[in-house]
């Protein structure tokens, strides 16, 4: 799959009701050492800022573990940076307040980040 293609599945499973996490996480579901379901189950606490907290946006976390699970662990502090200098911030309720994009295009925002390491 190219970064486009990544792009569109991440927005595809937003739509469709995952939350930010799931939806990174799993635009990348065939390059990770665990099965779809555990990764879906594992990044379902991280959507809406951490369990709905507001916090830590739910596709930051997602990159973060995408990162984690295929070895790009060193990859993640830089990605993280890129997102916040694109995005103007990594946590959910500051980027909810900005109003600059909806989540379905951050998460493929984020999808796209991470084509560019994986």
């Amino acid at each position: 799959m190219d970064k486009e293609e990544r792009m569109e599945k991440a927005r595809a499973l937003h739509k469709q009701g995952c939350n930010c996490c799931q939806s990174v996480v799993m635009a990348y579901a065939d390059r990770l050492p665990i099965k779809a379901e555990d990764a879906m189950n594992v990044a379902a606490p991280f959507g809406r800022g951490l369990a709905g907290c507001r916090e830590v946006c739910g596709c930051v976390s997602g990159m973060a573990m995408v990162c984690g699970l295929t070895g790009h662990t060193a990859d993640t502090r830089p990605l993280i940076e890129k997102f916040r200098t694109e995005e103007g911030d990594i946590v959910c309720g500051r980027l909810l307040a900005q109003g600059k994009k909806p989540c379905g295009e951050m998460v493929a925002d984020a999808a796209g980040l991470l084509a560019d390491i994986i």
